[in-house]
């Protein structure tokens, strides 16, 4: 089953409003699920050099490429400048790299990471004799982003966008672009919404993309704190068993509704097929009004795995 929505950019591109997320997928289980994902219909796919998995995926991509089972052009390959890539002289470098990576000769949408930038290393992030994150505070997301619009220039990228940049930010870079941002990624579900910056996206003409849409309870470990389970929250549980459908497909097909992409990652081969299959069903008036009363601003991927983080004058946050 493919997916049977599509996201349009201002420049006329369409992306797939279902993804595939690769965030905290080791190189076997992501061989292993992207085959799975790819056989199941999705097409858009999402990743990022701190995942520690493009080489993998470039791996599989050119498996299936290479077999004819799908055509580059049938694809849409996201991936993102990293945290200490974030400085307009290495842009190119690193977006380079990821191509390499992919073994594909462009990508469909590069996002800036984070708005903030830490020193540039072959590994670990820096940290200090304390524990924390080493900054680099000197980030210029103007400058940043005329190097973001060479590479589209060029032809290494259709289309460039931001992630985790919060609303002052974006502005900044609407007041000094040639290209706009095609496309925000944001942490965006049930409990944190987020509908003024949804809102002002939407107004200036740039899609938005919900990662960790059922809410990474995953995560809990890294984070060192308890992350609330969305798919047992009780009004989700309740629209499920009324539509027959899992609460993760209600989750999901509420993040569409609002007019919203997103990137669930799941290496379980059933949920996989069960994330994707939401078009043949729509939640309600009342019960999306019932669903958006259930943001509460709760934010679980607050950076906390990077230790002193905050300090950074660019922590969107």
């Amino acid at each position: 089953m493919a997916c049977k929505m599509d996201i349009t950019f201002e420049n006329g591109t369409t992306m797939p409003a279902l993804g595939f997320g690769t965030w905290r997928a080791s190189d076997e289980e992501v061989e292993k699920a992207l085959n799975e994902a790819l056989e199941t219909g999705y097409r858009h796919i999402d990743t990022a050099p701190v995942y520690l998995n493009e080489k993998t995926i470039g791996k599989v991509l050119k498996e299936w490429i290479d077999a004819g089972k799908v055509t580059r052009d049938e694809l849409f390959i996201v991936t993102k400048l990293p945290p200490h890539g974030t400085r307009a002289s290495t842009v190119e470098k690193f977006l380079r790299s990821s191509l390499k990576d992919l073994q594909l000769d462009y990508v469909d949408l590069y996002h800036v990471h984070v708005p903030f930038t830490v020193p540039e290393v072959d590994g670990p992030f820096l940290v200090d004799d304390d524990g924390q994150i080493v900054l680099e505070t000197t980030t210029d997301h103007i400058a940043l982003w005329k190097a973001m619009e060479k590479m589209y220039e060029v032809g290494l990228t259709r289309n460039i966008g931001l992630s985790n940049f919060n609303q002052r930010q974006i502005q900044r870079i609407l007041d000094n672009c040639q290209i706009k941002p095609a496309n925000l990624q944001i942490e965006n579900h049930i409990y944190l919404q987020q509908p003024e910056l949804v809102k002002f996206c939407k107004a200036n003409g740039i899609t938005v993309t919900a990662y960790s849409p059922l809410g990474s309870k995953g995560i809990e470990k890294l984070l060192n704190r308890e992350v609330p389970d969305l798919l047992d929250n009780p009004v989700v549980k309740e629209i499920a068993d009324k539509l027959g459908k899992t609460p993760a497909q209600v989750l999901l097909r509420h993040v569409l509704q609002r007019g919203i992409s997103t990137i669930p990652k799941s290496t379980n081969p059933k949920r996989l097929r069960d994330n994707i299959d939401l078009f043949d069903f729509e939640i309600d008036d009342s019960d999306v009004v019932r669903l958006n009363q259930l943001d509460q601003n709760i934010r679980i991927c607050d950076f906390a795995f990077f230790p002193g983080i905050t300090k950074h004058p660019e922590f969107p946050f």
